[in-house]
């Protein structure tokens, strides 16, 4: 069990494209640049929030497709999340092309810290015919599943919900 002195550092990962920098400025408040083409953040952007007590610091990553360390990129995601350093990392994925997004997501289950899924853009997904049953692959992962759409701020609260109680979910731990 993850010891909780009522402050969190959340690393924020997640592919290109998935909505990442979006969630980011929602959950903090900032105004982060997003962008869609590679290179455009390599450095982690920071912010912060405070939900049911605990300060929550957010610490977004670059873009990246893997953690294989091979881009600028790669390299600053990677070394954050087996830095020791966050506590738990939310991994943004666009649910309309969650096959591609798992990768990564598998990728920073191997770090060891615990994960937050965040199934992003459901609104894309289900124009597009896609259902994701959440519970269903929150069984599978063995992780906590939120679904969002960053564009309208739907399930903000859930999200931020999930990441104050990832401490006292078992499966996460």
């Amino acid at each position: 069990m993850v010891e909780n002195s009522g402050e969190l550092k959340i690393a924020l990962a997640g592919n290109p494209n998935t909505g990442k920098s979006s969630i980011f400025n929602l959950l903090t408040g900032a105004k982060q640049h997003v962008g869609n083409w590679p290179g455009k953040t390599v450095a982690r952007a920071h912010g912060s929030f405070t939900h049911e007590g605990h300060v929550v610091e957010i610490v977004d990553l670059p873009g990246t497709y893997s953690l294989n360390a091979s881009s600028p990129e790669e390299i600053v995601a990677r070394e954050y999340l087996v830095s020791g350093v966050p506590d738990a990392a939310v991994v943004v994925v666009d649910a309309a092309n969650l096959e591609r997004n798992l990768y990564l997501v598998v990728q920073i289950l191997e770090t060891n810290v615990p994960v937050i899924l965040d199934l992003n853009m459901l609104d894309a997904a289900s124009s597009r015919g896609i259902q994701v049953d959440a519970a269903e692959l929150s069984a599978q992962l063995g992780v906590p599943v939120v679904s969002t759409v960053a564009r309208s701020s739907t399930g903000l609260e859930e999200l931020k919900d999930a990441i104050v109680g990832v401490f006292d979910w078992e499966g996460a731990l």
